[in-house]
């Protein structure tokens, strides 16, 4: 038995989209700055380690962007299906919610992994630290 679906169902997550796509940006834009100043350093000095330290960014930054897309993506199929609501296409509508679903499932997977790899970056950093005195 599938549930039943209301115009309400779809619009309970807006704002919980709303606030990841914040946290989402807010990451992205702390790393972005972390890169230009990086790389100015490295302009300045170059140094291997910085480099290797860049590349992690780089991975980084590209998990950022997955989380973005795919909560970008469950926000635009909320909409989708509340415009298939309004059409009275339910069966659609709760495949596309449905659908939606998976999309926030997927955005969340990519954020946990982004703040373990993160973590692992700066439990390195503070190896180096702890290594040096």
């Amino acid at each position: 038995m599938i549930p039943e679906i209301t115009l309400t169902t779809p619009a309970l997550l807006f704002p919980a989209i709303s606030l990841l796509l914040v946290a989402y940006t807010n990451r992205f834009n702390a790393l972005s700055s972390r890169i230009r100043s990086m790389s100015a350093s490295y302009k300045v000095t170059p140094d291997k380690i910085l480099m290797e330290q860049m590349k992690s960014l780089r991975h980084r930054a590209n998990i950022i962007r997955n989380m973005q897309g795919f909560g970008v993506g469950s926000l635009f199929l909320c909409v989708l299906c509340m415009f298939a609501l309004f059409g009275g296409f339910i069966l659609l509508a709760k495949i596309v919610f449905a659908l939606s679903l998976i999309m926030m499932m997927v955005s969340l997977g990519y954020s946990l992994y982004e703040v373990l790899v993160s973590v692992q970056a700066l439990n390195l950093e503070l190896n180096e630290l702890e290594t040096k005195d």
